[in-house]
């Protein structure tokens, strides 16, 4: 019996999460967006960076227009809309347009289709000082929530035993790049990006940028040996693909963050209280989140509301499923939480500095595809101050103190100041 597959070629059982839908994605755009995740935007758009102001006035009517990807990490903006948080704060809300790619969502963010976003951390730092674009970090969207599967033909049991392989990452610009190229480091692994085919030595890892939905179909069908990726996409692959859980990135960097909540500058000088409003609602929403995962996890799958195109079961161990799974443990997917005490994916909005320092710093020592030379000179503390507003979050934060619970929330006198760790 022969098996049905999609447009992409992916077996049939993974199609749904592959090809949720996004509105009015061509495939004949991809060579656009792969110019747009090797670091061109700013040639593929021309003069477009420049005028974004001029295009976000043409479209400043109040109406928040929202963006994702169909991840977990983009929870508070989906809750936000879901709950009616967005509305008890005045502002009306279209539907949140679900979008297949990194490349295809910075790219509708810059046009001004889109005016609240979800983006991987990095992701914003390119944009602003390689590209011009004034775009602003406005509050973690999460922390956690990703992790390294490997493919069950494989016999990878750690990092060192990714010499020699194939394994994706969903952007050069993410969290995900740098927690991987640092792992691999620390194990005499060198990180590569060759064309596919070309031969490896023992101790290269070969890189390459797959959209998160294509990454369960690409291990099944061993195109990659390995992926590195946020929810659900791990809880997919186990269900679905027959990977294997190798590490969670939270039980490597404490509580990291991993995608950040974003709006356009001028948005964010031009309309105070609108903003104000937004972010009351995002970090309500991260509030509910931390304190129901599994309720929120079935409200996001297709079960539910349908945000994600993954089933409950799915969604549902990507929020809910960590420590008290013997088998991660046993396994070593797990080996710090006696200590960090995280869970599979937490929820706190702040936007620590300190993590701004280390993923511009990092940034430094991560091998990409495209132009690198804008973070030569970037200063972390510049950066930290420019790209991020934290006025509007803290001010959510000090209206609603119950976010303080959340595991994720540094200890001590002070919530909003903590030290980063990284733990092999």
């Amino acid at each position: 019996m022969t098996k049905k597959t999609c447009s992409h070629n992916h077996p049939h059982d993974l199609h749904a999460a592959c090809c949720g839908g996004e509105e009015g994605f061509d495939p004949g755009r991809r060579q656009t967006l792969d110019l747009l995740a090797k670091g061109g935007l700013a040639a593929m758009l021309g003069g477009l960076a420049a005028g974004l102001p001029q295009m976000a006035r043409a479209q400043s009517d109040d109406v928040l227009r929202i963006g994702y990807l169909p991840i977990t990490d983009a929870t508070p903006l989906l809750v936000a809309h879901a709950k009616g948080y967005f509305e008890e704060e005045g502002i009306k809300a279209e539907k949140p347009t679900l979008i297949r790619s990194w490349p295809a969502l910075i790219e509708g963010f810059v046009a001004g289709k889109f005016n609240l976003v979800h983006f991987l951390k990095p992701i914003p730092v390119w944009m602003r000082y390689n590209n011009n674009v004034p775009v602003k970090i406005m509050a973690w969207a999460h922390t956690n929530g990703s992790a390294l599967v490997v493919g069950k033909h494989t016999d990878i049991t750690d990092f060192a035993g990714l010499g020699g392989k194939q394994v994706a990452v969903p952007f050069w610009y993410s969290m995900h790049n740098i927690v991987l190229q640092y792992a691999l480091r620390a194990n005499g692994i060198k990180p590569v990006i060759k064309p596919q085919g070309e031969a490896l030595a023992p101790d290269e890892c070969n890189l390459q940028v797959l959209p998160p939905p294509d990454m369960p179909p690409a291990l099944a069908a061993k195109k990659i040996d390995a992926y590195i990726v946020a929810e659900p996409f791990n809880a997919l692959g186990e269900l679905k693909a027959g990977a294997r859980m190798l590490r969670f990135t939270g039980d490597i960097w404490k509580n990291h963050p991993c995608c950040v909540v974003c709006m356009h500058e001028e948005d964010t000088t031009a309309k105070p209280e609108w903003t104000q409003g937004v972010m009351n609602a995002v970090v309500k929403a991260a509030i509910y989140a931390s304190q129901n995962k599994a309720e929120v996890a079935e409200l996001l799958s297709k079960d539910g509301a349908g945000y994600l195109p993954a089933p409950a079961p799915v969604v549902t161990r990507a929020m809910t499923l960590y420590a008290d799974h013997p088998e991660y443990i046993e396994e070593g997917a797990i080996k710090n939480e006696g200590e960090f005490h995280n869970g599979r994916i937490d929820f706190q909005p702040w936007p620590y500095p300190s993590a701004t320092k280390l993923i511009v710093n990092a940034m430094n020592e991560t091998v990409v595809a495209g132009e690198t030379t804008f973070l030569e000179g970037l200063d972390p503390e510049f950066v930290a101050n420019d790209l991020v507003n934290y006025d509007y979050v803290k001010a959510a934060l000090e209206k609603y103190p119950e976010w303080k619970a959340d595991p994720s929330v540094a200890g001590g006198a002070d919530p909003y100041t903590r030290e980063e760790i990284f733990k092999l």
